[in-house]
């Protein structure tokens, strides 16, 4: 969500003054022994495009992928290849419940309506399948476009009321009838956890000091999830909703208040993203409840077959701007979570639990991401192929100088303040680490790098130097890349791994540098920003974008956000689909059988872009889940 890092480079300009420097510099002496920052000369990088190609330059049309690539387009439709077709199943305002009413386009509906309806701006999402024509999805409702769901501005507390619900996550039934996915009305399963839910903290900031507030004097139970971006689901059928950019709905009336230094190194300030929540509900007013922002930044459980549950905050799992959670269970019977932290500069972490998955224990296996360790990536320095090898350095209290004198009273504040934990370490900072996806046929890990206008040039939020190097090569980073590693050993819970980077997005019509890209990017499948990352269960990988669709200057070309197929045996890459106007296309699932594809087509017609989409004519813009099938009903992309 770009438009949300304008609003924080705007409002809180690096440097940033956050108190941290003191600590920095008492800790770093601690560094030593964890080697030194992975930093190649930009020289280097130029020099080893050249090689980077040779190492995937044979190329033949891939035997995974059955479909002819589609060309980039700035039309506002969903572009697929001949053979496929796609069907709306449910737009933001769409009725859940009976009671609800259809969506208004003059008014975008009310408080009342939008908490009887399907969210705003959807994202990640999970099938999880009931039979085999029907299933429960669900859905993250990422964020509103204020200017589109409030035409006249969020002023009143049924605006307020209105935005809250059309936030969160939506589950609901799905059912194939007459040939088309529908949802389907009054559901047993249909459920929405808005800005106001209930929800329930766990792992060991639960009951701390910094969770506690004057609503909930306990720390153990707080309100809503909100700003939900992608997901993760787990083998014991649980949803993870993401928390992301939650800084942005917090605020205070008193213009004089000053933020705390732990504050400001996660964004929160006294400017919110003009949702203006914080007027009209305390808990958002950081001059008024400090420490309600300590509990938003978490990966949220979700049960979504068992309509009675409540979801959990893991809070084990840190607190960052999470994106999304790839789960992997290791051989030793080891749950590990793989998870970026998506804002410029900041760290890639993994989450090994303590106890092993049991093999039809779901009853047990429901609390493996209640306890484990913490742990943060370090990548070494780049050889000419841009690869090379890193390390995953423990986040544990009392261990690699996170302690008192760095700031950290209990392994709780460490969960709580992850992001300076990894600043204490040395961690490698990275280009907006976005999706996380595990290969489910070899132990490898990718995650995109969607783009650091940053590298180079300016300092992460904490006040920590962002050089071009590793798996970050390109001071000024416009287009973005995707970064494979490989655990030592085939073991996810091993403390090393080697990396290289799978793609390096770019315009080779434009450059003859590394800002072409890797060589297997070309004129007909260019692209920038990737962002979404899912692989299907025969090995593709499915890479969709959130960036430029200007189609003009370091951009042109490209088109539309789009979704790309890769084989990572060969490298190969296509282009599958393209979206409408100003979207972002993002989060995928699968139906049972996999001849339908799930996506979302997040903010159409965003920054007042001319977009219709998905109605046509002068309607209002509306973010949506679509299924997408082949025409003779087969498999997705073979």
């Amino acid at each position: 969500m770009s438009e949300f890092d304008e609003f924080d480079e705007i409002n809180y300009p690096r440097p940033y003054e956050t108190g941290f420097g003191d600590i920095l510099d008492r800790a770093m002496s601690r560094r030593n022994f964890l080697g030194a920052t992975a930093r190649v000369g930009a020289a280097s990088f130029v020099m080893s495009t050249g090689l980077l190609g040779a190492s995937t330059a044979a190329r033949a049309d891939s035997p995974s992928m059955g479909f002819e690539a589609v060309k980039a387009t700035s039309a506002d439709a969903i572009t697929l290849p001949a053979g496929y077709e796609s069907q709306v199943v449910v737009r933001w305002g769409d009725p859940l419940w009976s009671k609800g009413v259809d969506f208004d386009q003059a008014t975008r509906g009310t408080g009342e309506s939008q908490e009887m309806a399907f969210g705003d701006n959807c994202d990640g999402m999970m099938f999880y399948p009931t039979s085999d024509t029907s299933g429960v999805m669900a859905v993250n409702n990422e964020y509103s476009n204020r200017n589109i769901i409030c035409p006249d501005g969020i002023n009143t507390a049924d605006d307020v009321r209105k935005v809250k619900a059309a936030h969160g996550v939506s589950v609901f039934e799905v059912a194939m009838k007459d040939g088309q996915w529908q949802t389907v009305v009054d559901s047993k399963y249909n459920r929405k956890f808005t800005a106001d839910a209930d929800m329930e903290i766990t792992g060991p900031a639960r009951g701390d000091a910094l969770m506690k507030t004057a609503a909930d004097p306990s720390g153990t139970k707080s309100l809503g999830t909100w700003n939900n971006c992608g997901n993760g689901t787990t083998p014991w059928g649980t949803y993870l909703a993401c928390e992301e950019n939650f800084n942005g709905y917090f605020g205070s009336t008193d213009e004089a208040h000053e933020p705390t230094a732990m504050q400001k190194r996660y964004g929160v300030g006294n400017k919110d993203w003009k949702y203006n929540w914080y007027k009209h509900d305390a808990r958002f007013d950081i001059s008024k409840e400090a420490n309600e922002c300590n509990r938003a930044g978490y990966i949220v459980e979700i049960d979504p077959l068992d309509p009675s549950s409540t979801p959990k905050k893991r809070t084990a799992l840190g607190r960052f701007k999470h994106e999304n959670a790839a789960i992997v269970i290791a051989d030793n019977g080891h749950a590990v979570a793989y998870m970026g932290d998506d804002e410029r500069g900041e760290y890639l972490y993994r989450f090994v639990s303590k106890n092993k998955y049991e093999e039809g224990n779901d009853a047990a296996n429901r609390n493996l991401l209640e306890e484990g360790t913490l742990s943060v990536a370090k990548f070494g320095e780049a050889d000419a192929n841009l690869a090379g090898k890193g390390e995953w350095i423990e986040l544990t209290h009392g261990k690699n100088g996170i302690d008192a004198s760095a700031g950290f009273a209990s392994q709780a504040e460490v969960c709580i303040h992850a992001r300076l934990a990894g600043d204490v370490v040395g961690a490698t900072t990275m280009d907006r680490p976005e999706w996380v996806a595990a290969n489910p046929n070899k132990a490898e890990v990718y995650c995109t790098l969607t783009n650091n206008k940053n590298r180079g040039k300016k300092p992460n939020r904490g006040g920590v130097e962002t050089p071009a190097g590793g798996p970050n090569p390109r001071v000024g980073n416009l287009y973005g890349q995707v970064v494979r590693w490989m655990p030592a050993g085939g073991d996810h819970t091993a403390a090393g791994f080697d990396w290289d980077l799978f793609v390096v997005a770019g315009n080779p019509t434009l450059h003859d540098d590394l800002n072409a890209g890797s060589s297997n990017i070309n004129e007909n499948n260019m692209f920038n920003s990737p962002d979404g990352l899912s692989f299907d269960v025969d090995g593709r990988l499915w890479i969709q974008t959130d960036g430029n669709y200007s189609n003009e200057e370091e951009f042109a070309g490209m088109g539309n956000n789009q979704m790309l197929c890769a084989d990572t045996a060969s490298g190969e890459i296509r282009r599958f689909m393209v979206g409408p106007i100003a979207c972002e296309v993002t989060g995928a699932s699968w139906s049972k059988d996999r001849t339908t594809m799930f996506i979302g087509i997040q903010h159409p017609g965003e920054k007042d872009k001319p977009s219709h989409w998905p109605d046509g004519g002068d309607t209002v813009p509306r973010s949506a889940v679509v299924a997408v099938r082949r025409t003779d009903g087969g498999i997705i992309g073979a």
